[in-house]
Formats: C-alpha cells, sequence, structure tokens
C-alpha cells in the first residue's frame, strides 16, 4: 500500500531543501520572541532567538575543542534546556550527536561509545560523570568531556558554561563562521545517531538525515491539524525517537512551544498546566491514565456514575462510527454535545487533555479497550507504529482517518507490503540512511530493491489499514506446533488495571503461562479499597485475595482465546519490572530473552 502521492511530493520538495539549522534561523528570525522551550515548574525558558543565540555560543566552542563536521558526540544529560542547545550546536557543525539512555549500564556505555568514536562527551553532574569514569580509559577517540553543572567540573573536564562562554566571544568577533558552518549543512548528512535499545542482542547505531526528519515533520502537519504554535510537553527520553521527532524536529518545524517535564511523577500536572494541543504517550501511559480515571469512577456518587455512563456510552458510539466514517443520528449527536459540555469536558479538563488536538499511542501495542475507554472520555488515541529505522512513524492513524485496533495506513510517500510469511516491509523516505559501522562507515539496511525487513508481523485489510500481530522473532511455537502471539494474549491481561507487565511463556512447551506484575501504583490503591493490611507489591504478590482478583482476570482472558492460547497456570511476581531491574528496554518494551533468563526458575516451576 502506498498513501497520498500530493503530500509526498510536496513534503519531498520540503525536505530536500530545508535543514535543521534552517529551521531554526526561520525561527528566530521570524519569531524571535516567542518561547521555544520552558521547563515545567521553574522560570527556566529560552525564546526562538535566544535559543539560536545559545546554540551559535556553544557551537562555535565545540568547534575551537576540534569537533567537525562528520565526528560524532555522545550527550549524556536529562531532559533540560542545555540538552537541546548542545545537540542543535553539534548538528550546525555537521557533526552528530548521539543521546545516551540514563539507564544505560557502564558497559553499554561503553560499547556505544567505542562503535560510535565519539570524540566529545557532555554529561550532566556527578552521577553522569561517575559513570563514565568507569570506562573512559577504555574510550581514547574521547578528546573532550563537558559538563553541565558546576559543581561536578574536575580535573579533565571542561564546563559547558566555559565553552559557551569562549565560543560566544568567538561568534561576537566573527559571526560569519557560524552563518558559513550551518549553511554548508545538505539535508542527505546526518542529524542524529540512535542505538536502537534492543531485545536482544547489541544495540544498532541509527543514523537519520535531515531529509529524514523534515519529511517526517511534513507528513504529519498533512496528517494532524493543530494551531500555529502548538504547545507540547516533552517528557520521554531525547535518546526515544518520539521525542527526538516531536520534541526537538517537530517543535523547530511547527515553530511551537515544548514545556519540558523532567520528573514524571509531575505529568499528569503538566499536562493540566499546559493543556497541550497534542500529546504522545506509549501505551503505560493512557494505560496508567485509563486506570485513574476508573479508580476515581469507582467511588464516585451513583448519581454522577450514572451520568458518566451516558456521555461516555455514546461518545464510544460516536468513535465507532466514525471510525466507519459515518457520524450519529442528528438527536444522539444533540445530546452528546450537551452532555459533553456537561460531563465528559470537564473530566478532560483535569487531565489537562481538553485542547488536546491529537493524541498518538506507539512504541508498543494497546489494548483496544484501552482505546474505547479514553473515547468514552472523549479522547481519541491513535495508533501509529514505526520504528527508529523509519524516523517514527511509517503508519498514522489520523482525526479523521482511524481504525481502533490498527496502527493506521501508510504515511504519504511509504510503501508497505506483506511477505509470505506476515513480516512487514516498507519502502520510502523515512527510512534511515543505514546503520553505522564501527569504522565509521554507513551499513545499508535495505535490499537492492530499497524494502527494509522490520521484524513485525502484521496483516492489511481491504481499506489500507494495517494491525500489528507480532515481532516475528517474539512468536511463540508450542511444543505441538500452535503459533501464537504472545503480544495479544499480554495485551488482554493489561486491559486490567490491577496488571502493569505481563509476558506469555510458552515456546517450545506444551502449553501457555504468564508471568504477570502488579502495577505499583493502581495495585496498593485496590489493596487499600479491599482492606488489605499491607500494600507492599511483594505482599500483595502473596496475598490470596490478589492471587484471586487476578486469577479471574486470566479467566476472562481465556474466555476470548482459542484452546492453545489459553493460560494455563501463572505467577505474580513480587516486584515492579524497569529498565533498571533489566527486564523493561529505555523505551518499555520487554525484553523477552532476559525475562525468560532472570526469571528461569519461577518459569520452569509453572512447568514441574
Amino acid at each position: 500500500m502506498t498513501a497520498n502521492l500530493d503530500l509526498a511530493t510536496r513534503c519531498a520538495d520540503i525536505a530536500a531543501g530545508t535543514s535543521i539549522p534552517a529551521l531554526l534561523h526561520r525561527n528566530a528570525t521570524e519569531h524571535p520572541d516567542l518561547v521555544a522551550l520552558s521547563t515545567f515548574n521553574t522560570d527556566d525558558s529560552v525564546t526562538w532567538l535566544e535559543l539560536r543565540d545559545r546554540v551559535a555560543a556553544v557551537a562555535r566552542g565545540l568547534s575551537a575543542l576540534g569537533l567537525s563536521p562528520g565526528d560524532r558526540m555522545i550527550i549524556s544529560l536529562p531532559s533540560r534546556i542545555e540538552h537541546w542547545v548542545a545537540d542543535l550546536a553539534a548538528v550546525h557543525l555537521g557533526a552528530v550527536p548521539c543521546t545516551a539512555y540514563a539507564t544505560l549500564s557502564a558497559e553499554q556505555l561503553r560499547y556505544i561509545a567505542q562503535h560510535s568514536g565519539a570524540k566529545i562527551l557532555v554529561v550532566n553532574g556527578l552521577p553522569e560523570l561517575r559513570r563514565w569514569q568507569a570506562v573512559l580509559g577504555d574510550l581514547p577517540a574521547v578528546e573532550h568531556v563537558i559538563v553541565v553543572e558546576e559543581d561536578a567540573v574536575q580535573a579533565g573536564t571542561t564546563a559547558l558554561s566555559t565553552v559557551a562562554s569562549d565560543g560566544a566571544a568567538l561568534h561576537a568577533a566573527d559571526p560569519t563562521v557560524f552563518e558559513e558552518a550551518w549553511r554548508q549543512v545538505r539535508t542527505e548528512q546526518p542529524v542524529t545517531l540512535l542505538y536502537t535499545s534492543g531485545t536482544t542482542g547489541d544495540p544498532k547505531g541509527v543514523l537519520l538525515s535531515h531529509r529524514n526528519v523534515v519529511y517526517q515533520c511534513g507528513v504529519l502537519e498533512g496528517a494532524v491539524a493543530v494551531p500555529d504554535h502548538p504547545r507540547t510537553l516533552a517528557y520521554l527520553p531525547l535518546a526515544h525517537i518520539a521525542e527526538r521527532v516531536l520534541g526537538i524536529y517537530n517543535l523547530l518545524y511547527r515553530v511551537g512551544h515544548a514545556t519540558i517535564v523532567t520528573d514524571g511523577k509531575q505529568l499528569v500536572a503538566a499536562l493540566r498546566a499546559v493543556r497541550p494541543h497534542s500529546f504522545f504517550g506509549v501505551p503505560r501511559v493512557w494505560e496508567k491514565m485509563a486506570a485513574g480515571v476508573q479508580a476515581q469512577l469507582a467511588t464516585a456518587d451513583p448519581a454522577v456514575l450514572a451520568a458518566f455512563e451516558t456521555a461516555s456510552g455514546l461518545a464510544r458510539e460516536s468513535f465507532h462510527a466514525r471510525a466507519d466514517g459515518k457520524v450519529l443520528a442528528e438527536d444522539q449527536a444533540a445530546q452528546l454535545a450537551a452532555l459533553d459540555a456537561k460531563v465528559l469536558a470537564p473530566m478532560r479538563a483535569l487531565l489537562g487533555l481538553d485542547e488536546m488536538r491529537w493524541a498518538g499511542s506507539g512504541a508498543a501495542p494497546i489494548p483496544v479497550d484501552v482505546l474505547v475507554f479514553l473515547a468514552g472520555l472523549g479522547v481519541d488515541v491513535l495508533e501509529v507504529w514505526g520504528m527508529t529505522e523509519t524516523t517514527g512513524t511509517t503508519t498514522i492513524n489520523t482525526p479523521t482517518t482511524f481504525r481502533p485496533g490498527t496502527v493506521g495506513r501508510a504515511n504519504a510517500g511509504m510503501e508497505v507490503r506483506l511477505l509470505d510469511d506476515g513480516e512487514i516491509q516498507v519502502r520510502g523516505p523515512l527510512v534511515c540512511l543505514g546503520y553505522l559501522d564501527a569504522d565509521g562507515s554507513t551499513q545499508s539496511i535495505v535490499d537492492t530493491d530499497g524494502w527494509l525487513s522490520t521484524g513485525d508481523v502484521g496483516a492489511v485489510d481491504a481499506d489500507g489499514f494495517l494491525t500489528i500481530t507480532d515481532r516475528k522473532k517474539e512468536l511463540i511455537i508450542t511444543s505441538s506446533g500452535k503459533n501464537i502471539s504472545p503480544a495479544q494474549i499480554e495485551n488482554l491481561l493489561r486491559v486490567s488495571p490491577l496488571i502493569g507487565q505481563a509476558v506469555t511463556i510458552g515456546d517450545r512447551r506444551p502449553y501457555i503461562t504468564a508471568l504477570i506484575v502488579l502495577d505499583e501504583e493502581v495495585a496498593p490503591v485496590w489493596a487499600t479499597s479491599q482492606g488489605l493490611p499491607d500494600v507492599d507489591l511483594a505482599a500483595l504478590a502473596a496475598d490470596p485475595a490478589v492471587h484471586a482478583a487476578v486469577s479471574a482476570v486470566v479467566a476472562s482472558v481465556n474466555e476470548r482465546l482459542s484452546r492453545p492460547e489459553q493460560i494455563k497456570t501463572f505467577r505474580i511476581m513480587p516486584s515492579a519490572w524497569t529498565p533498571e531491574t533489566g527486564e523493561l528496554t529505555p523505551s518499555l518494551k520487554l525484553r523477552r530473552r532476559i525475562v525468560s533468563s532472570k526469571h528461569a526458575t519461577v518459569i520452569e516451576e509453572m512447568y514441574a
């Protein structure tokens, strides 16, 4: 399937002639006083002109340290304005910035630094510096370590403020050097290097071009109507392709205002304060939001609950009708409008979603029941699909053309096809330059006809909507030869607010089992409502009442599965899974191999 050739042509024309430095120059020239970035709950903010001035200063400072076109620079910073400045400064020199996930181990840091051949390392403060110091002896290519926080600067490192002040003096003496440097940047050059977190094996260094990211911004603009200078939140790591596209490149493209959320616990408060026009969440964000609303409704006054059920029912009907290209009957539409204003709109305002024009979900499958529940609040959460290698989205559901349970249609100019075994292949302008080789060359990742094999398995319906059924390498084949999708089962389990994570086991085994992790926020609240004395996750995992509740969820899920797919037994894990504990990647995807290895004893007990 191929989509929207007119939009594709327009996007290709824009991407062919627009670099990221050109967008920053435009914004600083045409909208100098508009705020570009601010930090939630602080006075820290920069206008577009201030941002460009800071980028110019740091770029000149980095150049004086020897950073040249094509060189790589690793950024080990949290989301803060200095991260944007350092990243864009490198880009203006034609160098290639690479953000490292904060959760990487010392061994993983050593790997990406050695593989990338990075010349400069930018770190935040003492914790980051200490982690890097453990491996710096193995990194002869690193010539300079730049530290953002002044109190962490020590022998052998340089303060970012010093780099900036030295660069500002150079820029003031001769501004033409900076201008000439960024104008030499070509759209086919790399704009960033992203290491895929990977569920198995060593990560791959994905090289994206200016053309890739500007094209992505163009197709998003064509697919989703948001106001000029849209408000957004930047809360995901900038090593994540979604945040990098939305928080940096699309911010520049749309001349938006991004509020940086430095603490994930402040996300709901930030949503309420900023009321963003668009918001992308990984499935767990939406699942937690739905679980929170459901928990509040469980204790609501019966009259309030009844009004919500009526309004929500109509909103869900409208959602399904629009998905089918239809509208509600006139009387139903009028009733929904009245109830929405009275019941649903105030609930959306409490969540900070009352001015939302587009709500997206991606990076992993999201249960359809969660989408439908949120639609009952008047929030259409629309799934997208893609990879770091495809600059984020390859397919997209839009506010006017969507189908729940699918990841939408191909982006303008992109082609999608299925191999005989169901594996999805893609081709088009969003496919990256390739993988970085350790010798600095670029390894192609497409075949001779330009097709990229994604490793995802799916199906395309008659209207061109793609459904992802699984990862090719993650399909379970039981000992009786049955092919089973673990993601389908896990999605059904996670519909329950009580369940935070679930992994289906059964490859080359006689039947399906599951490891279940309680939601660390919802489970204690549920336990308190049930009068349980101990709300610690380990205690709850062993509590008979919790086991009975999870058993009921499993039984309900089994009713929706074929006999070979049904879960025969399960175990509730005693603690949460996080990137730090190893079971999740930094982008919150399951590491199935690590789960199987780390919890092998528990798994074997289920098959004893």
